[in-house]
């Protein structure tokens, strides 16, 4: 950090509006590039070092919260700091601005795929990336376990769920819970073993006076009180079962958008560990069970996915937009107008719990200040999340190396690149959208030229 940046201000700055921070939400919506620990430093920087909205400490405090629940991290502290600093609405219109502008341009980006996919230069772009994104699940693999695995307990809880899911094609979620209440046991027979090292550090830095500061006093409508807690609880219900209600109304229980409506809220419950731990029970429903997407169209939605702003599991927009595409239900003449509201209802399930746990759980963590205790089932978890990030490695690379089956041939050229892009992650630090970027010129290149 540079001597200017190290110089500390002794003011704090002025109270925000709410228009101020609609404008910054806004804008970190178009900017949210490079997964959760890339939106997370984005914040960080913003909002804690250049604009001190929120200190240090309470930045880490509210981090630690999201990263116990279930559900994308980055957004829930959004949305986790806009409600501290505005109310609810802010809380709301923070999560949800992190959201609209990915869920938009996924839209438009999924109906060009489906309608120009087949192009050359569209189609070898996506033969490019297809290898990237097999790279990038590796390396998130190695990154994540790096950081986890700190004993052989936790080495055999990975390789378990691996086999759980490569072998024995056990559910996503009867994984979670078994991962947790290993964790759960495992935390109290042997504590150290389970005992997390706090991964994004403490606080203690100061940048200068925040406007909400260490020791700046909680809001009235931050603390506790349980008539408030029975009322956000009843408004997420309501919220919730409405949508499902007049989904069901219109289109029956058998409908796509309402299996699409309780099987994202299924997910949104389940992603613990991030994304990339989730989609091999996105890819079980949506590609096995409903066969809303095939599974080469499930890489390239995650190739989609890793190109845009927003948060990875963005990619139950692709799947809810190529679901109504193809089941067409509100027929042929409507195929756009189904695919749309499909993405819509699948980005709506699977965010609306976390504004309900924010909204919910924010006020306790602002009363108490303290360690959360919800650390040991969480590494249990995040272990198991290690096993299911490999297996779903595994699933891109065979799809990815033998299009036509392990009887059939080997595609080189995709190898090449693949192991190209892991490199390029794993040994020089290179960022994930410029080797998305050379992998998809690649790709391209090798498709005109053969």
């Amino acid at each position: 950090m540079t001597d200017k940046n190290d110089a500390v201000s002794t003011e704090a700055p002025a109270a925000i509006s709410f228009a101020d921070a609609f404008r910054f939400w806004l804008k970190l919506g178009f900017i949210s590039f490079g997964g959760p620990a890339g939106q997370i430093a984005i914040m960080h920087q913003e909002l804690v070092e250049r604009r001190r909205w929120i200190s240090e400490g309470r930045f880490l405090h509210a981090l630690n919260y999201c990263m116990v629940l279930p559900g994308p991290e980055a957004q829930q502290l959004a949305t986790y700091i806009g409600w501290l600093m505005h109310r609810s609405w802010g809380g709301i219109v923070a999560g949800g601005l992190f959201v609209l502008p990915s869920l938009f341009i996924l839209i438009a980006l999924t109906w060009i795929y489906l309608v120009f996919g087949d192009l050359p230069a569209i189609a070898g772009i996506l033969y490019g990336i297809k290898p990237a994104v097999t790279a990038i699940v590796v390396f998130a693999a190695i990154r994540i376990g790096s950081r986890a695995l700190k004993n052989g307990v936790l080495w055999a809880i990975a390789a378990a769920a691996f086999v759980a899911l490569f072998a024995l094609k056990l559910p996503f979620p009867l994984i979670v819970i078994g991962a947790g209440i290993i964790g759960w046991i495992g935390g109290r027979v042997s504590p150290k073993l389970f005992a997390t090292g706090g991964g994004h550090g403490a606080g203690g830095k100061s940048y200068g006076p925040a406007v909400i500061d260490d020791e700046t006093p909680t809001p009235e409508h931050a603390r506790f009180n349980w008539p408030h807690f029975f009322k956000v609880l009843a408004a997420g219900l309501l919220l919730w079962g409405s949508g499902i209600a007049l989904i069901i109304a219109v289109f029956g229980w058998d409908s796509t958008l309402a299996q699409m409506g309780w099987f994202f809220t299924k997910a949104a419950l389940l992603t613990f560990g991030g994304a990339y731990a989730v989609l091999p029970y996105v890819y079980q429903a949506a590609v096995e069970h409903y066969q809303w997407v095939t599974p080469l169209q499930m890489i390239d939605g995650l190739a989609l996915g890793e190109t845009t702003p927003g948060p990875l599991i963005m990619i139950v927009a692709f799947v809810g937009f190529v679901g109504g595409w193809t089941t067409q239900f509100l027929g042929g003449d409507h195929m756009f107008a189904a695919a749309a509201l499909a993405a819509t209802v699948a980005t709506y399930f699977t965010f609306l719990p976390s504004f309900i746990f924010i909204l919910l759980g924010g006020p306790l963590v602002e009363t108490t200040h303290g360690e959360l205790h919800f650390t040991a089932p969480l590494t249990g978890i995040t272990a198991a999340v290690v096993g299911v990030i490999l297996n779903l490695a595994v699933f891109f690379a065979y799809h990815v190396m033998w299009p036509d089956g392990l009887a059939g041939r080997f595609d080189w050229p995709s190898a090449v690149i693949g192991v190209a892009a892991f490199l390029a992650l794993w040994r020089y630090k290179i960022g994930i959208m410029p080797v998305i970027g050379a992998c998809a010129l690649a790709g391209g290149l090798w498709t005109l030229l053969t």
